[in-house]
């Protein structure tokens, strides 16, 4: 029997992003049918452990549209809408939503604010997904990486505060960096 990886999801009025954590995922296979039908499955660990996600979604989707990326550390789908409009849930059938499926609070937007200007990472539209390295699979190592305090990395900001309004009164000074 297949396990269930997470998958969380946000939405905008016309697109749901559907992000699958699955670290080192081989075998992903990927399926989106017009009428709202997606399939996932890949192979993890050493000992080639299937995971499945086999959902209806709320409604019918533009296949032609929607963009995939598969990451070293999870796999980023862009589901574009047919109809421009909010879903209510991710999944059609009704009653309790899978223990699987989250919300992506990191993405999520409320309806009555996604007109706001999105946050940097949040805007696709123009992104090739087949250039992308997400998930930190390039050749960089990102965990490896020290934190460094010269001075070209660190700024410092001084700021003479008062203590007391008493005259002559000593002054404390703060250091921030960023």
């Amino acid at each position: 029997m297949s396990r269930h990886p997470i998958l969380k999801w946000a939405q905008r009025d016309d697109l749901v992003y559907i992000t699958i954590e699955l670290p080192d995922a081989k075998d992903v296979k990927l399926k989106l049918e017009p009428e709202g039908k997606f399939h996932f499955s890949a192979t993890c660990g050493a000992d080639n452990i299937p995971y499945e996600i086999d959902i209806n979604l709320n409604d019918k989707v533009d296949v032609n549209e929607s963009k995939a990326s598969v990451g070293s550390r999870n796999i980023l789908y862009l589901v574009k809408k047919e109809e421009s409009k909010w879903w209510s849930r991710l999944v059609k059938e009704e009653g309790r939503t899978p223990a699987f499926i989250k919300v992506d609070w990191n993405k999520w937007v409320d309806e009555d604010e996604q007109d706001e200007k999105a946050g940097p990472d949040m805007e696709y539209d123009d992104v090739n997904f087949s250039s992308l390295n997400i998930g930190g699979g390039g050749e960089e190592d990102y965990e490896d990486e020290e934190e460094s305090d010269t001075e070209e990395e660190t700024e410092s900001i001084t700021e003479e505060q008062t203590v007391s309004s008493e005259p002559g009164a000593s002054s404390s000074q703060v250091e921030v960096k960023c």
